[in-house]
């Protein structure tokens, strides 16, 4: 990243920040000077560095915890980072979710950012300046129907809440912008293609082929890797996107085809 971006003194909750995007963008954050506290359901034995409070964001209660830990760890919040999701639905189309499936797929994928931002954006209107960042996925215009459509349909939720919200707190200083990956390198441990591989019988390097394939191909010849999603983050949280508000930031290699 340049040396001229910083976020030295802001403080942040990255939502998902102990594997993954969340990991790399917690590690940034704090490389540039924020103050960062992160969140998942339990804590890796070899997480360092970051506050972090365990807390189950799929529910009210696990959503009033870090609220609170916000106040009482930061004394208050400049940039609210939502990289929480994921999915575990089984593959087989839409006759395989139930109302359970749908169930967890919103309650991962579009809740928590809700009712994080209903409690924590108060506090940067009073303040007069703030960023939220919801991440988000390109499956919210290319699901896969085999295995995505759960996790792709909370995401456009996202992408729609997020829109409205933008358009009613941006003119009070606060910015809303999402990103939205592709898929993201996580060589020999990607949860659908693991999932895929077994439910399907073949090998993972089949079934990461499989999603290759659905996805239409990637032109830059690869996955995102974590790292990269975390610098396009923290640019969009420093006051070099300042004029920045309302969008959707697409980083996936070109899997998403362009007019």
């Amino acid at each position: 990243m340049s040396p001229f971006l910083t976020l030295e003194g802001r403080r942040a909750l990255i939502t998902g920040g102990t594997m993954g995007a969340g990991a790399a963008t917690v590690a940034l954050f704090q490389e540039l000077g924020a103050r960062v506290l992160t969140t998942a359901r339990t804590k890796p034995a070899d997480f360092a560095g970051a506050a972090f409070v365990a807390a189950d964001l799929t529910t009210r209660d696990g959503v009033a915890t870090i609220v609170d830990a916000v106040q009482r760890e930061l004394g208050g919040l400049d940039i609210l980072v939502n990289v929480l999701g994921g999915s575990s639905a089984p593959s087989g189309g839409f006759a395989t979710l139930d109302d359970g499936e749908w169930d967890k797929e919103f309650n991962l994928n579009f809740f928590p950012a809700v009712r994080l931002d209903r409690a924590l954006i108060p506090s940067m209107l009073a303040q007069g300046k703030g960023v939220v960042i919801h991440v988000t996925s390109i499956q919210g215009r290319m699901p896969l129907p085999q295995a995505t459509t759960g996790y792709a349909s909370a995401k456009a939720a996202l992408n729609t809440y997020s829109k409205s919200l933008s358009k009613e707190i941006s003119p009070k200083g606060v910015r809303v912008v999402r990103v939205s990956p592709g898929w993201i390198a996580d060589p020999g441990k990607n949860g659908l293609a693991l999932r895929i591989a077994e439910q399907s019988g073949i090998g993972y390097e089949e079934a990461v082929q499989v999603i290759m394939d659905t996805l239409g191909g990637i032109p830059l010849g690869r996955p995102a890797a974590p790292g990269e999603v975390a610098d396009l983050i923290a640019f969009l949280a420093s006051d070099r996107a300042s004029s920045i508000t309302g969008t959707e930031h697409v980083i996936d290699g070109g899997t998403v085809p362009t007019a």
